[in-house]
């Protein structure tokens, strides 16, 4: 169930109107969820598993999808993974357990935000703009300069800022889930600089969203994945024991 839902604004304000998709087994709540969002100026479709989830992103784009974590079938993290492998559509897991490793593996996999049920449906709406925010924002938090470039080299590496995309040297494209993106943006405009844990995430995902220890670190270890960097022992991104991490790599504009 949804939590003492307060009463809807009247009018849709400057929210703006984006499309979400909610993936939910629960008909109850999916359907609630899809009703009160269209009082925030968020449209919405409903459906109950993986397969109608697919189907309905074949058909239309989405701008965010919320997304159960157990499901019938294949569940909200395997979803969610598979997903990460072609798509950087925000997505925000939604669970009725609090359990903090279902939080963890949920950004491993590669999730944007994490919510447990019962929520207020404000705090869902919140939670939806404050996830675009972050995605359409430009990687260091701030307006990119007209001059800035589109593309920046780094070892065999080559990262689109406009495309959001990470090449390797055959120029075949890795994708990045949206935090791994923002994280490594960050990263490449301040190379050979350590950055502490308490900065990365506040470059990287915003003040709104819950602070979970290892986080950083999870991304990190997604990130090293990424680029072929030897967890054991780091060439690109190294860890600076008691203080952070490292980009240790020239960084080239393209």
């Amino acid at each position: 169930m949804l939590q003492a839902i307060y009463p809807p604004p009247t009018s849709t304000s400057d929210t703006g109107t984006v499309q979400v998709l909610v993936v939910d087994d629960d008909e109850d709540i999916r359907e609630l969820i899809c009703q009160y969002l269209g009082n925030y100026a968020i449209r919405s479709l409903g459906v109950a598993n993986g397969e109608a989830m697919q189907a309905a992103l074949a058909e239309q784009h989405f701008d965010a999808i919320v997304l159960d974590l157990m499901l019938p079938g294949e569940n909200g993290l395997t979803l969610c993974k598979r997903l990460r492998g072609h798509s950087t559509v925000p997505i925000l897991m939604i669970s009725a357990h609090g359990d903090p490793t279902e939080r963890i593996i949920s950004l491993e996999v590669g999730a944007d935000d994490f919510l447990t049920k019962p929520f207020d449906i404000r705090e869902l709406v919140a939670r939806i703009h404050s996830v675009l925010r972050r995605t359409r924002q430009p990687p260091a938090g701030g307006r990119v300069p007209a001059t800035a470039p589109e593309r920046l080299g780094f070892g065999d590496w080559q990262l689109h800022l406009t495309l959001r995309q990470l090449h390797d040297r055959d120029g075949t494209v890795v994708p990045l889930s949206n935090a791994e993106f923002r994280l490594l943006s960050v990263m490449l405009q301040r190379p050979r600089t350590v950055l502490d844990r308490d900065l990365l995430l506040d470059l990287t995902r915003g003040s709104t969203v819950e602070v979970f220890d290892r986080s950083i670190d999870i991304l990190i270890s997604r990130l090293r994945g990424k680029l072929r960097d030897d967890p054991r022992n780091p060439r690109l991104i190294r860890t600076v024991r008691g203080e952070g991490y490292m980009l240790d790599v020239q960084i080239r504009q393209l």
